[in-house]
């Protein structure tokens, strides 16, 4: 049996905290994709398969065989792993190598409401998804650890990321989160394209209407005090302009408070 040109088919490489789980919920829909069992904890869920961070010991060969359609290998299989953003240029370039031909798509958030949600994430497992009305995220240590454990600057650094996956992958699909998220059917429109997909595979889906607007995966709105807001701003800001100059993309901030 021949093997297929690609292990995955389509790449999203985050950013994280930037509706990515919602793409891949709409996409996995679609009859001509797949997204591969979960195998939580060696995977997350069935989203990302965390191969060039988590699971790279375990060779290409299980990374091929995770990828492929059980039944069908025609279909697109999908990898939606927002850490491979922070790839080195020698795992991008082997990235490529296994997937050739593969559809990348990388969807861009205003890097303080990005840098926000992942706090939130990261106080949400701290914290045991303590009820928001119990939580106040200070400029303390804690803070600071987090701010480190979430990566906050390599999520940030759009421009940089971009730089380096263009080397291997030159026809990267850019969205921004924001269109995104107040026009989803046409950013959708724009995926199927990227991605040589029919979209009367999705727009026929009884429900499809009702899931561009549903949110898929939330943190609880843990508040940061402004002292939090204005350190991730001083830290982003240079990430946000070398963003802009990158990919045209102007990033209308979420939090006015951090000036």
């Amino acid at each position: 049996m021949m093997r297929r040109a690609n292990h995955a088919d389509i790449l999203c490489i985050g950013a994280q905290r930037s509706m990515t789980s919602w793409l891949h919920t709409i996409l996995s829909l679609h009859p001509d994709t797949w997204a591969f069992p979960d195998f939580s904890p060696v995977t997350s869920t069935r989203k990302e398969a965390h191969f060039w961070d988590w699971n790279h010991h375990r060779g290409s060969e299980w990374y091929r065989f995770l990828m492929t359609p059980l039944d069908d290998r025609s279909l697109k299989s999908l990898d939606f792993t927002p850490d491979y953003a922070l790839m080195s240029d020698a795992q991008i370039a082997e990235c490529k190598a296994l997937n050739p031909f593969a559809h990348v798509i990388y969807i861009l958030r205003e890097p303080l409401a990005r840098a926000v949600s992942a706090i939130r994430m990261h106080t949400m497992w701290a914290t045991d998804n303590a009820p928001v009305d119990r939580v106040q995220v200070s400029f303390d240590q804690s803070f600071l650890d987090r701010v480190n454990a979430a990566r906050i600057q390599g999520h940030g650094d759009y421009a940089g990321n971009l730089r380096r996956w263009r080397q291997h992958f030159t026809d990267i699909l850019v969205l921004d989160y924001a269109t995104l998220a107040a026009d989803p059917a046409a950013g959708m429109a724009r995926v199927l394209a990227h991605c040589d997909l029919p979209a009367e595979g999705l727009t026929s889906h009884a429900g499809y209407g009702d899931l561009l607007a549903k949110r898929i995966w939330h943190a609880p709105d843990y508040p940061l005090s402004a002292d939090c807001l204005n350190f991730l701003d001083g830290m982003l800001w240079r990430e946000r302009e070398a963003a802009e100059a990158e990919t045209g993309i102007r990033f209308m901030p979420e939090f006015p408070e951090a000036t």
